[in-house]
């Protein structure tokens, strides 16, 4: 019998033992990482935000990088920015340099009689800059206190000292980026998850409930990811890329909740059977009968009983 007690009461130990939190692609494996330590949600988003670091360096260095150097080598043997003021010896419009992503033209007066079918095309014009794209165009002005060259002989090696800095700067600050964004966003997420939790009788506390927001956005981290990818192998074009930045926020949202729906439920055994608002012990209190209002005192009883009683001695 005690043997067969044991093996009946196993079982429920071991499901209420909590999962381990290894992957948050899954509504569960989200839910688990709200009972994780905290270090194991910071290195996971670690290693998010390295590959997608990675995936942008790689993004820049095989899609941009090539048609700067191409622009680059394409300058004249004479030109200079002058005071915020482009001094430019060449033909305008010029084209320096152009990819399936990006292409830099020369137009001192922006004439628009060169456009390329590249997404983003850079102008220069004699005070200003033209950037233009399926969103229409911006444009920005020359700072007064530039003075440099923009030849050749001047700006290869610029940019060839640059170059890797640059990459070295765009890793750190995509993954500076996406850390920081994740905890902004974890803190503004986790108070609705709370409340839905709270509303739903889940057992998750407001730290779990930070944990489970942070988890739930490496699902829409991850589909931009591979946004990236896709977009630098030419498989997307700007307005597909720009759906999947929405599309990534609401796989946030949706990982979010769902995860916090699959959390267990509390047990009716963890429900506090005490006021919390009391601050005594509350005691039973004992009902008593109601009292006969015709029933006669006790003393009287006695008095009758004495009387009606004889003495045996006298009885012969």
């Amino acid at each position: 019998m005690t043997d067969a007690a044991e093996a009946t009461a196993s079982p429920p130990s071991t499901e209420s033992r909590p999962p381990i939190a290894w992957q948050p692609l899954t509504p569960r494996g989200v839910a688990a990482f709200a009972r994780a330590p905290l270090m194991r949600l910071l290195l996971v988003q670690f290693i998010f935000a390295l590959a997608a670091a990675i995936a942008v360096v790689w993004f820049l260095r095989s899609a941009w990088f090539p048609t700067v150097r191409e622009a680059i080598d394409n300058l004249p043997a004479q030109g200079e920015m002058k005071s915020g003021k482009l001094e430019w010896t060449a033909d305008s419009p010029h084209l320096l340099g152009e990819g399936h992503f990006l292409a830099f033209v020369v137009d001192t007066n922006h004439t628009g009689l060169l456009r390329s079918p590249a997404q983003i095309q850079v102008e220069f014009g004699r005070d200003d800059i033209y950037f233009y794209s399926l969103a229409g165009y911006n444009e920005w002005p020359y700072p007064p206190d530039w003075n440099f060259g923009v030849n050749r002989a001047a700006l290869k090696p610029w940019w060839g000292a640059w170059e890797p800095p640059i990459s070295w700067l765009a890793f750190g600050g995509t993954m500076a980026w996406c850390l920081a964004s994740w905890w902004v966003l974890a803190t503004i997420y986790f108070l609705p998850i709370w409340l839905g939790g709270f509303f739903g009788n889940r057992d998750l506390k407001v730290l779990q409930c930070w944990r489970l927001a942070g988890a739930a956005l490496m699902p829409g981290a991850l589909l931009m990811i591979a946004t990236i990818v896709a977009y630098g192998f030419g498989i997307l074009d700007l307005v597909q890329l720009a759906a999947a930045v929405v599309a990534h926020v609401l796989v946030g949202w949706i990982y979010a909740f769902w995860g916090a729906w699959v959390t267990p439920k509390i047990s009716a055994s963890a429900v506090p059977a005490k006021n919390p608002f009391s601050t005594e012990k509350e005691k039973p209190v004992e009902k008593k009968p109601p009292e006969n209002p015709f029933a006669k005192p006790a003393d009287e009883k006695e008095q009758g009983t004495s009387k009606n009683q004889h003495p045996t001695s006298n009885v012969q």
